[in-house]
């Protein structure tokens, strides 16, 4: 992984980014950019700057609220913890890795993954082109990288089989943000694959959006904001055991400020949220229940 100062990177020749969710994909880019340059981040992304230089981006989520504010070091701490997540489900023997709407995630080059680990990457056929233009060969830190061009809201199941998954073997699924975007019949539908594909011993991670603080006075302001960029967050879970029960996972919703790095860097926000604001989100893993598969 590149520690030096990297040389901008060009604008993408025709690789015009789609609409939509590749927004979101360069607001985190931007916060991680931004973590970078700081003396010891909690997350080392050398080409997040990268993607925005090409992308000829310098904005960030709408509207100015204090949601607005938090946005970017909630979006470091969250990396954070699906990293060490991740890291430690490949460790513990799911060697198979898929990141659902992977956008400009660069897991595959950034970290210290086991010997043998396969990385994949579902997303948006034009983003990913956006994507491997910036990385410009760029060589993984894990054992094999494969990039899915599909719709992750879609039909992906095919060719992620044909780009090697072997359901048979356990695997670790990472659907980071992307799972609240989509409708909850499309959800359901995107939560029903991944069962199906996943042997005993995979995981699950996945940010869901607290149901009971959305309508706060600190989250509604936000989602009134992002809804008039055509982006909306449409599910909503308030029992996210209970959700992720019925669909065959065992789930666990972290303990945020129990995470040393999460007191530390969401500590000087406190003053101007409430504890229940605070839990806007909920930060799951999940485990193949007993019985599946």
């Amino acid at each position: 992984m590149p520690d030096t100062p990297r040389p901008p990177s060009p604008p993408a020749p025709d690789a015009a980014l789609p609409d939509g969710l590749s927004r979101v994909a360069l607001w985190t880019a931007s916060a991680h950019a931004r973590e970078y340059e700081r003396a010891d981040p909690y997350v080392r992304d050398p080409w997040a700057a990268d993607f925005l230089s090409a992308a000829g981006f310098t904005g960030g989520p709408p509207g100015d609220g204090p949601l607005q504010r938090l946005l970017p070091d909630w979006a470091v701490v969250r990396t954070r913890f699906y990293d060490e997540h991740l890291v430690a489900a490949a460790r513990s023997g799911c060697r198979q890795v898929v990141l659902l709407g992977a956008g400009l995630d660069t897991r595959a080059f950034r970290l210290d993954w086991p010997t043998g680990t396969h990385v994949f990457e579902v997303e948006d056929p034009a983003l990913l082109a956006f994507k491997e233009h910036v990385l410009d060969w760029a060589t993984p830190s894990c054992g094999r990288r494969s990039t899915v061009g599909a719709d992750p809201a879609g039909a992906w199941r095919e060719e992620l089989l044909a780009a090697g998954l072997d359901p048979r073997r356990p695997t670790a699924w990472l659907c980071e943000t992307h799972l609240y975007h989509l409708l909850p019949h499309t959800v359901e539908s995107v939560v029903g694959t991944v069962t199906e594909l996943s042997a005993p011993g995979s995981t699950f991670g996945a940010e869901c959006v607290n149901a009971e603080a959305a309508p706060s006075a600190f989250v509604a302001p936000f989602l009134e904001a992002l809804s008039a960029t055509g982006i909306s967050w449409h599910w909503q879970l308030a029992d996210p055991e209970g959700w992720w029960a019925g669909h065959g996972w065992d789930t666990r919703v972290a303990e945020l400020f129990t995470l040393p790095y999460v007191v530390q860097r969401l500590a000087p926000y406190l003053p101007m949220v409430s504890e229940a604001a605070a839990g806007c989100v909920f930060l799951t893993t999940s485990g193949l229940a007993d019985g599946h598969r």
